[in-house]
């Protein structure tokens, strides 16, 4: 069973950062792709970031428009493996529960094999 444990999350003012990182459990494989998604009240879940792995291109990472130049997601495969997503320059549009979620190839529209639970990031003005 793959588990995934967010944290990081809390409250920021606009402009501010966080680094959110997610711990999976040892049954995820360094070639698994993880990436962070984020549901905003009364929205739908959307995605944010991805790590991505294939024989012929190796390790890629794809961002979504609305994060580009703000976010990175970075991975560690050190024995176990760590997701991280640091945040700058946020704004109140930012608040959301953010998820890690891994496997499964079809990341841009959120079908992941594996969830953690979410972590809250709030963005005041």
């Amino acid at each position: 069973q793959v588990q995934l444990v967010e944290s990081g999350g809390g409250q920021v003012e606009t402009g501010g950062s966080l680094r959110l990182s997610c711990a999976a459990s040892d049954r995820v494989l360094s070639t698994t792709n993880m990436g962070w998604f984020r549901q905003a009240p009364g929205k739908e879940r959307e995605f944010v970031a991805v790590t991505t792995w294939n024989p012929w291109v190796g390790i890629r990472t794809y961002y979504a428009d609305f994060v580009k130049g703000r976010f990175t997601i970075s991975r560690a495969n050190t024995g176990t493996t760590t997701l991280t997503l640091q945040m700058n320059g946020l704004n109140s549009e930012d608040t959301a529960v953010y998820y890690c979620g891994a496997g499964g190839s079809d990341w841009r529209n959120g079908a992941m094999d594996y969830w953690g639970k979410g972590t809250l990031v709030t963005v005041s003005s």
